[in-house]
């Protein structure tokens, strides 16, 4: 089964029912994104991700490819699939709108890492959070 939705719009219901929400399987389910470095050099990596308000959020170091390749072009698509279940699966698409550093990006960096580990994001390193709007969310189950 295979369902294609608008995008999360603010408000009390930002994500229908049924059919299964992506909203709800962002939570601490494994995710990819996939981005272009150049041109025709595919960049797909593993990340975490959550809900903040509307805002798909994750999180990388500033000087790393992701970070270059999202400055350069903000736009994004992330599959995440269901914990124990990769047949179940939803595809977000959207485009940066806001990069958080500092105390305000640690608090969501934060955030992430308990949905992913229970515990706090070690400090060794700089991290940013990237809000992403979701423009199209799809969802399916292939078993």
């Amino acid at each position: 089964m295979t369902t294609d939705t608008p995008a999360p719009v603010p408000g009390p219901a930002p994500c229908p029912d049924p059919p299964p929400c992506p909203r709800r399987r962002a939570r601490s389910s494994p995710a990819r994104t996939s981005r272009t470095s150049r041109p025709c050099c595919p960049h797909v990596v593993p990340l975490w991700v959550g809900w903040e308000g509307d805002r798909l959020a994750f999180l990388t170091g500033p000087g790393s490819r992701k970070a270059r390749n999202l400055a350069r072009d903000p736009r994004v698509a992330v599959s995440v699939t269901e914990t124990g279940n990769p047949y179940v699966m939803a595809t977000l698409r959207g485009r940066v709108v806001e990069v958080l550093d500092g105390d305000a990006g640690w608090a969501v960096v934060d955030r992430l890492s308990v949905l992913y580990t229970g515990g706090p994001y070690p400090r060794g390193e700089e991290r940013h959070a990237y809000l992403v709007e979701v423009d199209r969310a799809t969802a399916s189950s292939f078993g």
